[in-house]
């Protein structure tokens, strides 16, 4: 027998198949941790790309910098002390962090640690953003695809702005990283909402940068709220650190794109019949919502009518009271009926994660381990299944010898590229 683990929430699952039954890995390239990584951010930041400096800000009174929520394993214990020594030492005064949710729920003080340091949150003044806090938001106009721009006003009234996060594959924005972290995590829910809604443009989809709307219309965003420096990291499938990228956005972007394209980019030579499924453990299936942007990776190398077994723990539920309630509410019975009522509907985030869900589970067959109870998960109309050696070993039984199965432990980290030269 095989025996091959995955990540599931903070621990892993193990399953067994019989030697006869072939495996591909889908995953990620191994790359070691940075041996030093504190020296590794002392000098991107010492080393800046693009034409900026934080030397060149020497006058900025205050500063603040948009930091990641708690669904990104962003490594701020590392990224933050060298920056937070280096904006003191140009002067700056005051410096506020402000935790990037998006449309994600508000954490409370009592979850700061989940992301912070005690040091920095003790000396260091924090706040939450609230994408739908009318009083946390200034309007500043449109960009050129139309979006409003409502912006968290204590990110813009600071002298100095800066985004602290991870540059990593993105289902649909191509890319996380750069000016992200502010120009979503940091924005109103109706700028949210009409950014998001490009994803159903051909162009926006996952390892897609320049010719992505939805991506650049984030960084037209990045200009109009003017983010004018990044520190951004990149890690391996463990999450840990392998390098650092710091300076101008766009130039931390254009240098750290193909880095991660070189770790994360899997080139595979055929469409599987069955792909079993690890988001990648904590915070990545920390809730549907961030979940299930592995099933969406997965799909791309599943031929239609094929299988997906998504072992995502979710032990935070849906991760989305808005798309758990028009889920639940609104009479749907299959994944169809998801389909139709968002597109008459049109375009809102919440609602838009059961449309991605049904778009890809209406055309494979979605089995999903996880933590919820089974009759919640029913209720979003997913198939849960309480243990996954017993669902890997059912899918073997009823399927032909020949069966092509394919295992992704790090799916949302990854990108596979339909490749049948690659064989």
């Amino acid at each position: 027998m095989q025996e091959i683990t995955i990540p599931y929430g903070k621990s892993s699952l193990t399953f067994s198949v019989p030697d006869s039954v072939q495996i591909d890995r889908v995953e990620p390239v191994p790359v070691p941790a940075a041996s030093e990584p504190l020296a590794l951010v002392k000098q991107a930041l010492h080393q800046p790309v693009g034409n900026v400096r934080l030397a060149d800000f020497k006058g900025a009174q205050t500063a603040a910098i948009a930091i990641n929520d708690k669904t990104r394993p962003v490594p701020n214990d590392v990224l933050l002390p060298p920056l937070l020594e280096q904006l003191a030492s140009i002067g700056v005064k005051d410096t506020t962090l402000i935790i990037a949710t998006g449309t994600h729920p508000v954490m409370p003080p009592e979850q700061y640690g989940m992301i912070l340091p005690q040091e920095i949150i003790s000396r260091y003044r924090i706040i939450c953003h609230d994408a739908e806090d009318s009083d946390m938001l200034v309007y500043l106009g449109t960009t050129p695809r139309g979006t409003p721009v409502w912006m968290n006003r204590h990110f813009l009234e600071a002298d100095l702005h800066l985004v602290v996060g991870n540059i990593e594959p993105h289902q649909f924005m191509g890319f996380s990283g750069g000016v992200k972290s502010a120009a979503i995590g940091l924005a109103g829910k109706e700028t949210i909402n009409r950014n998001h809604s490009m994803m159903t443009h051909q162009g926006a989809r996952l390892g897609t940068f320049e010719a992505n709307p939805a991506r650049q219309d984030v960084e037209d965003i990045g200009q109009m709220i003017r983010v004018d420096f990044a520190v951004n990291a990149l890690l391996n499938d463990k999450k840990q650190l392998v390098d650092a990228i710091a300076g101008e956005p766009k130039a931390v972007m254009q240098e750290g794109i193909p880095r991660v394209r070189s770790i994360f980019q899997v080139p595979v030579a055929q469409l599987y019949d069955v792909v079993i499924v690890s988001p990648g453990g904590h915070p990545k299936d920390i809730n549907l919502y961030q979940a299930q942007k592995g099933f969406a990776h997965a799909r791309l190398i599943t031929r239609d009518g094929g299988m997906i077994i998504l072992a995502a723990a979710c032990p935070e539920g849906t991760g989305s009271q808005s798309y758990e309630h028009w889920v639940t509410h609104n009479g749907l019975r299959s994944h169809e009926d998801v389909i139709e009522r968002f597109s008459a509907e049109g375009f809102r985030v919440g609602p838009h994660k059961a449309f991605q869900l049904s778009r890809d589970a209406s055309q494979v067959n979605l089995l999903l381990v996880t933590e919820m109870a089974p009759e919640f998960v029913r209720r979003l109309l997913l198939e849960p299944c309480a243990d996954l050696q017993e669902t890997v070993d059912r899918v073997i039984a009823t399927s032909p010898p020949d069966v092509r199965i394919a295992v992704m432990p790090a799916a949302n980290a990854t990108i596979p590229v339909l490749n049948p030269h690659s064989a």
